[in-house]
């Protein structure tokens, strides 16, 4: 006679085992996996910035209890910004959906041009007027100049005391073209440039947009450059 004792006490064993697994509570989401999504997620945001970039994420509540998620994806909200103090928003779709945010400091240090002298409004700009300096771009106004060459031969529109940020707001152009002036009109082209005169229509500084009208009547439009030059390029 078979003793089938050892194989029933097994059968039960493995029921008793099903059903204390179906008791277990689902897997939670380790907490160190989002945070490391939210730093990774504004770091790639961050590429392409002006300097070196540090992100610090902020504490995640420990007492969340949030279902595990197999691919967490990051994301900032509607009018979020990838420098300075921030929040991220961190999602999962499958197998559960949940959402929620933290907090976020991102630090970009990098050099930004500043008044090595105090500049007078109206005054034209050279680069002897300007210094380098190191710190964090993100707590910096925004619009700061990092290139001094974009703001050399500019004019100041407000007056900037020494030491103090360039802004590309407290800067201008030059005029470079007045209404009824003649003009150089030159015309670049691939292996070409012809130049011709003409009369200006408006006045315009540097860079923009303005109208000339040529001797024989024609009107166009060319970019004003410094010297009385209007460039067109076909």
């Amino acid at each position: 006679m078979h003793n089938y004792l050892p194989l029933a006490v097994a059968a039960l064993s493995c029921i008793a085992m099903q059903f204390a697994h179906a008791d277990d509570p689902p897997p939670r989401q380790d907490l160190d996996v989002l945070r490391a999504t939210a730093e990774q997620f504004l770091k790639t945001q961050a590429t392409g910035l002006p300097g070196e970039v540090n992100v610090t994420i902020g504490a995640i509540d420990s007492r969340l209890k949030l279902p595990a998620c197999a691919t967490p994806e990051a994301f900032l909200p509607p009018s979020g910004k990838a420098w300075g103090r921030t929040t991220v928003g961190l999602r999962c779709s499958v197998p559960s959906k949940w959402t929620i945010y933290v907090s976020a400091t991102v630090k970009v240090f990098g050099e930004y041009v500043a008044a090595a002298a105090p500049l007078a409004q109206g005054q034209t700009i050279t680069q002897a007027d300007l210094g380098k300096v190191k710190g964090d771009l993100s707590s910096l106004p925004a619009g700061v100049v990092t290139d001094p060459n974009e703001a050399i031969g500019r004019t100041v529109a407000l007056t900037i005391p020494l030491g103090a940020p360039l802004r590309q707001d407290a800067l201008r152009n030059q005029r470079a073209i007045t209404q009824g002036q003649g003009v150089r009109v030159v015309v670049n082209g691939p292996g070409f440039s012809v130049s011709s005169e003409a009369k200006a229509l408006n006045n315009a500084n540097e860079g923009q947009m303005t109208q000339v009208r040529t001797p024989n009547g024609q009107v166009i439009s060319g970019i004003a450059k410094l010297g009385g030059v209007v460039e067109l390029a076909y």
